[in-house]
């Protein structure tokens, strides 16, 4: 059978040993054998506290612990019989009875007296007491120690395998302290359970030995009173091995190293306590009546040591820091603190609670926002560093791009924004929905059934956040979009469609090249997930023309359906178009520039056209449809340029577009322009 077979059967058949030994009557060659066992294994866990680093490296201590007083107990069940039955119980047992009490039943009365009372009153009561607040602290800490995890992976210092295994391990840290609080009382239970035992085989022996053997009072309890003496002492040992084992696990805290060495490591850090002591040892000398060897001896050994020690120890170092000049910050530090995040949410001090993880799901929907960014644009949005700032308002929170402010809004704690009208009678503070710029007003929480039975929309706080969040991201996903993140973008085409990647990049376009035509799509909010359709788009236009704008209309041209789809609602399209003698016109005007073509018309003609357009859209909004603007694809981008400064929502697709889609188009106006043609 291979090692890790027989380490499999080992304690099942360890357990089922024992219950046969709390029935089956052994030998005693077994006895002597199983209490070797006993001592030495709790030797084993004794010394196997001391060298672990961490408390959960020895994580299976708890139910040892169990598996370890079961057995200690079927070992005096079967000493007890063979006590009782034949009046000796093995060599070990006999050998602890006459030879280290000397025969002498007052003596390991004594002995076993006091060991019970170090083992009880000392050693288990300390450990249980500290496994019951060890184990309270390790819970109440445990909403603060996985809110740090999900700010470290939503600021990017680790990723998703790091972020599971710490919090795997505070899992496992919160059950082992909470295993170890219940295992104490295995412990306490043990004591009581020895005394119990003890008591019950004196009286039992006395009985035994004068009813059963004959035997006189006195030969009763000199014979069997000394075997139940040694058969309490030979358990009592183990026992109090396995409570010092658990007072040690249960007092560990962070350290480096194991507990030896630590312990020399810090008693070691400071000489000047070895001096004064060694000289209060000498100092005791003088007084009349002390032996003055023990304490020439140990006095003479603590100088000695203390003399011994490095000069230089960690509370002289830090003295001697704390007077020198503080050097220089190292250039990774100072890099470091040069760093500029991508995305950045900065709360003010009293909004830090939506983050606190006691309630509080603020980063748990920055996560799933990056998910849902991610399926709906096609690009992975950057890690959010929540912090909170001490320069912004009360109430007040700022979303950065780049360490630049692009937004900011209020989420007054303790209220939620009821977005509505007839909202008088509820007290609160006048707000506006951040990203459709609604009227509302901050009402305190507990209002909050009220609001809603007003006809009001309800939001709570960390909402409004995530909802104002996802609009900057959108707004600004192109800015978001960096070459490394195009470079990522592309190494996963490559694993399922290299030939379109390698076609594409660096044979005919640069990723900076590429990078500027996503960006574009991003611009006017086109998501990215179809890269390989893009990818080979811009394979077959790059073979002819490499200018910005050629690409851009491919990828669209490319996307058309999907481009298409996004504006319809129920199969249907609704769309303004342009007069075809305004198109003709302003077909006439485009002209090239550095910054791509552009519409060369005068300000009163524009003015008329956006206005007219304008209103069209206005008055189809009214009526509950999403209009776009169709022209001719020579003149698509052009004209998006020329309205993105009046009217930056509305869509301009080309009719290429449209055509390669199967939805039904429905026409809800056409801009004239009279004062152009007239012109």
């Amino acid at each position: 059978m291979s090692g890790r077979r027989l380490s499999q059967f080992a304690v099942p058949l360890g357990v089922v040993l024992i219950i046969v030994m709390m029935v089956v009557p052994l030998p005693t060659f077994l006895i002597d054998l199983f209490i070797a066992l006993n001592i030495v294994g709790a030797l084993v866990v004794v010394l196997t506290s001391m060298y672990v680093k961490r408390p959960l490296d020895f994580s299976t201590f708890p139910s040892l612990l169990l598996v370890m007083t079961l057995f200690r107990l079927a070992l005096n069940i079967s000493a007890t019989r063979l006590v009782l039955m034949d009046g000796f119980a093995g060599n070990v047992i006999d050998a602890f009875g006459h030879f280290v009490v000397g025969g002498q039943l007052v003596i390991g009365l004594v002995i076993f007296t006091i060991l019970i009372v170090i083992q009880f009153l000392v050693i288990t009561k300390g450990a249980e007491r500290v496994a019951e607040v060890g184990a309270r602290f390790t819970l109440d800490a445990m909403p603060g120690k996985q809110m740090a995890i999900d700010a470290d992976l939503n600021a990017g210092l680790m990723d998703e395998v790091e972020a599971r295994r710490r919090r795997a391990e505070v899992a496992a840290e919160a059950d082992f302290y909470g295993a170890m609080d219940g295992a104490s009382k295995f412990v306490k239970g043990d004591a009581i359970a020895a005394i119990v035992i003890t008591l019950i085989n004196l009286i039992g022996g006395f009985v035994v030995g004068m009813v059963q053997k004959g035997m006189s009072p006195v030969e009763a309890i000199q014979k069997y009173s000394l075997l139940s003496v040694g058969d309490g002492l030979v358990s009592q040992i183990p026992a109090l091995l396995l409570s010092v084992a658990t007072g040690l696990i249960v007092t560990r805290s962070a350290t480096e190293g194991d507990m030896g060495s630590s312990v020399i490591k810090q008693l070691g850090q400071h000489r000047v306590a070895l001096r004064i002591a060694g000289g209060a040892a000498l100092v005791l000398c003088l007084i009349p009546g002390l032996p003055k060897l023990p304490f020439l001896l140990i006095g003479g050994a603590a100088l000695f040591v203390a003399q011994r020690m490095p000069s230089s120890p960690a509370g002289e170092a830090a003295e001697a820091d704390a007077n020198a000049p503080a050097p220089a910050d190292p250039t990774e530090s100072l890099l470091g603190e040069m760093r500029v995040d991508p995305l950045e949410l900065a709360l003010s001090p009293d909004l830090v609670d939506l983050v606190d993880g006691a309630g509080g799901d603020l980063l748990d929907r920055v996560r799933s926002l990056r998910r849902k960014v991610a399926l709906d644009l096609g690009i992975v949005m950057p890690p959010v560093r929540t912090r909170d700032d001490l320069d912004l308002p009360l109430s007040t929170y700022a979303i950065r791009i780049s360490g630049v402010d692009v937004a900011q809004g209020q989420a007054p704690p303790g209220t939620v924004l009821a977005i509505g009208e007839n909202l008088d009678f509820l007290p609160g503070r006048a707000g506006v929905e951040p990203v459709f710029g609604l009227a509302g007003k901050w009402v305190p929480a507990e209002l909050r059934h009220q609001a809603d039975l007003s006809g009001a929309t309800v939001v709570d706080r960390a909402s409004v956040i995530i909802t104002h969040l996802a609009e900057v991201v959108r707004a600004n996903a192109s800015r978001l979009l960096g070459r490394e993140d195009v470079r990522a973008l592309t190494e996963v085409v490559k694993q399922t469609h290299p030939v379109v990647v390698e076609e594409l990049t660096p044979a005919l376009l640069s990723l900076g090249q590429v990078q500027r035509v996503l960006q574009g799509l991003l611009d006017e909010d086109v998501p990215v997930r179809d890269l390989v359709r893009i990818f080979e788009s811009l394979s077959l236009t790059a073979k002819s023309a490499t200018d910005h704008d050629s690409l851009l209309e491919a990828a669209r041209a490319a996307l058309g359906p999907a481009i298409s789809a996004r504006y319809a609602t129920d199969g249907a399209l609704t769309v303004v178009t342009l007069d075809p003698r305004l198109e003709q016109s302003l077909l006439e005007s485009l002209r090239p520039t550095e910054a791509g073509l552009q519409l060369l018309v005068d300000t009163g003609r524009a003015e008329i056209m956006v206005a007219e357009l304008t209103q069209l859209c206005e008055t189809a909004e009214q009526r509950g449809l999403s209009p776009v603007v169709v022209c001719s694809p020579q003149l698509r981008l052009a004209l998006r340029r020329l309205l993105q400064m009046a009217v930056p929502r509305l869509p301009v697709l080309s009719y290429s577009e449209i055509a390669q889609s199967a939805l039904r188009v429905e026409t809800v106006g056409v801009v004239n322009g009279a004062y152009s043609i007239a012109a």
